[in-house]
């Protein structure tokens, strides 16, 4: 990313430059993320094809003002921590179904990333999950307005990041690369067994809680849980992906209409 490039991310998500990059910035720049970029796979259900490289990725975050699930949201976010001067690794993780069940290698990308006050564990691509950076060293209770998380090591090498004593996912400690990530996408933007094919979600932290807008089921629930859904008419869904989200749609992406992409840059694994 140049310098042009990062200057639009950073207004993107209402950030100024931060002037080194250390442990408070992280922290800052984490929160924003999560309170203006979106986690959202409406474009599976609208025929888009999702290629995990740098220009497709920023054209559709920062260009498009859209939001994405986690190879776009952390992807994205890795190559904006590395250009304002963060050492930043690319981690793959399964998450935790039904049943304490594993997920599919390369379910899921985190990313672990050093700061002069030690590593951290950032994730702005996992929906619901902390609001800030976990600290990657510790094996204590982390307390975050998200929830009280923990990250435990397990017998493997590998680590299980907890969230109020509930398994979230387990990461693989060894860096992958971008690329990596693209068989695990592919299935998860194609496979009838994957939820995101299944169901249809843009959900964004705000300042008093979450919104989420779930086909046409719009939750919002506040800092306390306190939960208040209603449902959207069929003339206000577009509406409602404006006003509460900043997608500009011309269509409403609807669960089933629409078959997933093959092909392309997406390999077949």
């Amino acid at each position: 990313m140049d310098t042009a490039a990062t200057d639009a991310y950073l207004d993107r998500i209402g950030a100024g430059r931060p002037a080194s990059p250390d442990a408070d910035a992280l922290r800052a720049l984490h929160l924003s993320h999560l309170r203006t970029v979106p986690f959202e796979n409406l474009s599976i259900h609208l025929g888009e094809e999702i290629v995990l490289a740098e220009q497709p990725v920023l054209d559709k975050i920062v260009g498009a003002r859209r939001g994405g699930f986690c190879y776009e949201l952390n992807g994205a976010f890795a190559m904006l921590l590395g250009a304002l001067g963060y050492e930043v690794e690319l981690l793959s993780a399964r998450v935790f179904g039904a049943e304490g069940r594993l997920g599919i290698p390369y379910d899921h990308l985190a990313l672990r990333v050093q700061t002069p006050d030690g590593p951290w564990l950032a994730d702005v691509g996992f929906g619901r999950h902390s609001h800030f950076p976990l600290r990657w060293d510790s094996r204590a209770e982390q307390t975050d307005p998200g929830g009280v998380f923990r990250i435990e090591e397990t017998e493997t090498g590998d680590l299980d990041v907890l969230r109020d004593g509930s398994p979230q996912y387990r990461l693989e400690q060894r860096p992958r690369a971008y690329a990596d990530f693209e068989a695990g996408c592919w299935w998860n933007q194609t496979s009838p067994t994957s939820h995101f094919t299944q169901s249809l979600v843009c959900s964004r932290l705000t300042e008093n809680g979450r919104i989420t807008l779930s086909g046409r089921t719009l939750v919002t629930t506040a800092v306390d849980g306190a939960r208040e859904e209603r449902q959207v008419g069929a003339d206000e869904v577009l509406a409602a992906y404006r006003e509460h989200f900043g997608i500009a749609l011309d269509r409403e992406p609807v669960v089933g209409e629409v078959p997933p992409p093959a092909g392309g840059t997406q390999g077949r694994p």
